[in-house]
């Protein structure tokens, strides 16, 4: 572990942008990913068993794609989302199917055992230096060599040719206080990583047990509420029948609301009910009796209607932020309100599925899932040109254009502000997307940045 750490954090140290999206954070979370793998393996032997499956597998994937997306898109709040997204999935990633906890401990595992393992560490390290060998001594005595060799021979070399001192700058920053501690941080942060990792590999597995207990109290508690619900629900998708069959006319008549007003005032309510909805069937699928088979036939029947009615509304809430978007325009909160939405209608479409043998031990690994590949897809698609590309076509058919809020989107937007937009708007809007963009070192490097520096600009009045 302790090499695998060192050489995962002097990686991270050196290659993560910590300000900003780039190339960097996929190769330091690539550089952690082969140090647990590889740490992993060599502590096992050639005949251990390795615990990792083609299930952590696909979350290590996952993990990389995410961090990925710092190397193309430039959009800050989408990343930030990206990296969380990551932690989330790079943790599920090392327990795979060892645990018996819950899955918040599952997502949290490797930050959470990461400071566990610092008195493991250190044990580590003071049996390391306490060697009679004297390899601690060794190798400390190499790397001293190693960068007094380097601190000699770099500046003289790069005295001597232009081309390379510009290569040596290019990789090698500017060693101010603030970049050091930068360093330290990251070091520090990455190494804890790949040691909870290693530390929580090391552990014992933990299967969940496959015998699965049975409730059979408290079947009235539950099939009274669900069955009014359903009612409930039932009523609330035929009034909606109703006012699509009715039109527009219809609502404005029985509600007194235009179009927009009658999309807003319902969107967030509906909101609330899926994720309460969702809540409830997940309490029930947790704790409502399936002992006798008339059990399991009320649990399929309630929880799978209140499931096909939940999907209605999550259709009936993206129709009216629809609505409300084509009449007041596109926001990326509004996006990703949407975004969500989508999502609830997936996890519902899963609680369908574990309906058919009652089984929902899996449900919630792939509800996280589901919103890592919503994410990753949503970060492929492009937000930023997604909302510029819809209120420009507003625009296009005569209604107002909020070019401010333009503005103030990263350069993921520029190739479509760039050939929509009528001059002098044009280089206007341009000039503030681009306004203080620092030129990126290679660990920084970013597709949309990239591209962006690359377009014309005219005078903006």
């Amino acid at each position: 572990m302790l090499p695998a750490a060192t050489l995962a954090g002097v990686a991270g140290a050196l290659l993560l942008p910590v300000d900003r999206p780039g190339a960097g954070w996929f190769l330091s979370g690539l550089a952690v990913v082969v140090a647990v793998f590889v740490a992993d393996r060599r502590s096992r032997g050639d005949g251990g068993d390795s615990p990792f499956t083609w299930v952590n597998a696909t979350w290590a994937g996952l993990t990389l794609a995410l961090l990925a997306m710092g190397a193309v898109r430039a959009s800050e709040w989408l990343f930030v989302l990206c990296v969380l997204g990551a932690f989330g999935t790079g943790s599920l990633a090392v327990v795979g199917a060892r645990t018996v906890h819950s899955v918040l401990y599952d997502v949290l595992a490797v930050p959470l055992e990461a400071l566990r393992a610092i008195p493991w560490a250190g044990r580590g390290v003071g049996r390391f230096t306490a060697r009679r060998d004297g390899v601690a001594r060794r190798i400390a005595l190499a790397v001293l060599a190693a960068a007094a060799l380097v601190a000699v021979f770099v500046p003289l070399l790069a005295s001597a040719d232009a081309a390379f001192a510009a290569v040596v700058n290019a990789m090698i920053p500017d060693l101010s206080f603030a970049t050091l501690a930068r360093w330290l941080g990251v070091f520090a942060v990455v190494a804890l990583l790949v040691a909870g990792a290693c530390y929580f590999l090391a552990a014992p597995p933990h299967r969940a047990s496959a015998e699965r207990p049975h409730r059979d109290k408290y079947g009235l508690e539950w099939t009274v509420p669900l069955g009014v619900l359903v009612l409930l629900f039932s009523v609330f998708v035929g009034v909606r029948l109703v006012v699509l069959f009715g039109g527009t006319e219809y609502v404005l008549r029985t509600s007194g609301l235009t179009s927009a007003e009658y999309a807003r005032s319902g969107f967030w309510q509906l909101c609330a009910v899926t994720v309460l909805t969702l809540a409830i069937v997940g309490a029930a699928l947790r704790w409502a009796p399936d002992v006798t088979k008339a059990d399991r036939l009320r649990q399929r029947v309630l929880l799978g209607a209140l499931s096909v009615l939940s999907l209605v509304l999550v259709g009936s809430a993206l129709s009216r932020m629809w609505t409300y978007q084509e009449a007041y325009g596109f926001t990326v909160l509004r996006l990703l309100v949407e975004v969500c939405e989508l999502w609830f209608g997936g996890v519902f479409v899963l609680v369908c599925a574990s309906l058919v043998k009652l089984r929902s031990a899996w449900l919630p690994r792939a509800a996280i899932g589901t919103a890592a590949a919503a994410l990753l897809v949503l970060a492929v698609l492009d937000p930023e040109r997604l909302i510029a590309d819809a209120n420009l076509d507003r625009a296009a058919a005569g209604k107002p254009l909020d070019h401010r809020y333009l503005a103030g989107f990263s350069a993921d937007v520029v190739p479509v502000v760039s050939a929509r937009l009528p001059e002098p708007l044009r280089t206007c809007v341009l000039r503030q997307v681009l306004d203080g963009d620092p030129a990126d070192g290679w660990p920084a490097w970013n597709l949309s940045r990239s591209a962006a520096r690359d377009v014309p600009l005219g005078s903006c009045h």
